[in-house]
């Protein structure tokens, strides 16, 4: 059998063992959150499914900083059915080449064949390797095309997260993964974030009621990575390093919620969108670009006379995203990458009984009847009652995994996705839904913050899809 038709019969047979089983929702009682300790009304966690592929082949397209972290993460991964191999990584940068093979050698396994020399070398790699699996890490732009061309070669897609550029290209995954069945996963850590984790079965377990409203955000100080030529000097573009090669490009041209995922992505699943309940409408406001100006004027190689002072900045320093819901929520996300601060996703989960506001400087309860009136509970006992069963069970060895854990989770989830062939939990049409946010917010700040209404990918499907996403073993 070819690889082509090998590949296609693996996408035809999952599509009948996903038709044929039950999901991880189903098996819980579809909104049901996962055992969130004693006395609580949520399911009990589910052990995991028992079948699946015993080997697997995934291969990397980009392999610089966050490419390496899967790479290693997926190759390092001991999964009770069997082992990963990577055959094959594709890059057009021979540092980001030499650096992967080198980390693939200290995992143990062969050389993988390596495909470069031009930004299209990842066809060829598609077409010439007989692949499970693909992990897609490379600069926002090409996001799309590649996820594009491995669904149509029958390959699972895994996607690093990004906002898009069109609604188009967002329809254009739809319509891909509808016309070939094969599967996409778009790779949005945060959910898997060990607080995050925890609100959700607070959420699920109706501990704040109803929900209303809900805030999040991308608010990190980026200055230093959209300015950079390796040894902190002040370089963009050609000759910089890592992502200051492409990412501060977007800041003169763009002026948006350029970054959306990490903030609506954990909210994305408290409000089961796609799942029962849908994005609607989004407004979008920016203030004016001063911050990477500021940082040129008192860089130690800038000034007034350093050609970088004279740029044209069109990103907003804070771009503010309210989103409706059709079930009468709100959403605010905060878009902040160019000014001096803290490391913040600034979390708000509220509803008719409480509230929980969390992030890595601040966690904290309120829930009504519960909390001493008009006082914040501390997260120790909340977090000691709802901490996730996968983080309880796998923990100790998600530590080392990067990014405290949570990319553990999401790799975990991706294999174990791959080798079932199953629906991922956080699918296309997730992505399509987050990743659309980034054109809208654009359309919005140019007409002066009008609504942009928020298509609905699914084709009326969320009125009756059930909750998956943390609700079985991966």
């Amino acid at each position: 059998m070819s690889h082509y038709s090998r590949k296609q019969f693996l996408r035809s047979s999952g599509v009948l063992a996903a038709g044929a089983m039950l999901t991880p929702a189903a098996v819980l009682g579809g909104t049901g959150g996962a055992n969130a300790g004693e006395g609580s009304k949520i399911a009990p966690f589910l052990k995991g499914l028992g079948f699946g592929k015993s080997e697997l082949r995934i291969g990397f397209i980009g392999t610089g900083l966050r490419g390496r972290n899967h790479v290693r993460n997926i190759l390092t991964y001991e999964g009770a059915d069997g082992t990963v191999h990577c055959p094959a990584i594709c890059d057009i940068d021979p540092d980001a080449i030499e650096r992967t093979k080198k980390l693939i050698a200290e995992t143990g396994h062969p050389d993988p064949n390596v495909y470069t020399g031009s930004p299209n070398a990842y066809q060829e790699m598609l077409a010439k390797e007989d692949l499970d699996g693909v992990i897609i890490a490379t600069n926002w732009k090409w996001h799309t095309p590649i996820s594009v061309d491995a669904m149509k070669q029958g390959v699972y897609t895994g996607v690093e997260v990004s906002g898009a550029f069109s609604v188009d290209e967002c329809w254009e995954l739809i319509r891909t993964h509808e016309e070939t069945g094969t599967h996409l996963f778009f790779l949005e850590n945060v959910n898997y974030r060990r607080d995050v984790m925890a609100v959700l079965n607070m959420v699920r377990d109706d501990v704040f009621g109803s929900l209303l409203h809900l805030r999040g955000g991308y608010q990190h100080d980026l200055r230093e990575v959209k300015f950079n030529d390796g040894q902190g000097g002040l370089l963009f573009g050609e000759g910089s390093y890592g992502e200051a090669r492409w990412r501060t490009d977007h800041s003169i041209h763009r002026n948006g919620e350029l970054y959306p995922t990490h903030g609506l992505g954990p909210l994305h699943a408290m409000l089961n969108i796609n799942r029962g309940n849908r994005l609607t409408t989004l407004s979008s406001f920016a203030t004016s670009a001063k911050g990477l100006g500021q940082y040129v004027l008192d860089h130690p190689q800038g000034g007034e006379d350093h050609p970088y002072d004279d740029i044209e900045w069109s990103l907003g320093d804070v771009v503010t995203t309210t989103i409706t819901t059709a079930k009468g929520q709100t959403l605010i996300l905060t878009h902040d990458t160019n000014l001096p601060r803290p490391y913040s996703l600034g979390f708000r989960v509220q509803g008719v009984k409480g509230l929980a506001e969390f992030d890595y400087h601040t966690r904290r309860v309120y829930v009504e009847g519960v909390s001493e009136p008009h006082r914040w509970d501390e997260w120790d006992g909340w977090f000691e009652k709802y901490d996730h069963p996968l983080w309880k069970t796998y923990g100790e060895i998600a530590v080392g995994g990067g990014h405290g854990g949570m990319d553990y989770f999401l790799n975990r989830a991706f294999v174990e996705s791959v080798r079932t062939q199953t629906p991922a939990t956080i699918d296309v049409y997730d992505a399509a839904v987050m990743r659309v946010i980034t054109p809208l917010s654009e359309q919005s700040i140019r007409e002066g913050g009008a609504p942009q209404q928020i298509p609905d990918f699914t084709n009326g499907s969320w009125m009756h899809r059930k909750p998956v996403f943390a609700l079985g073993n991966w």
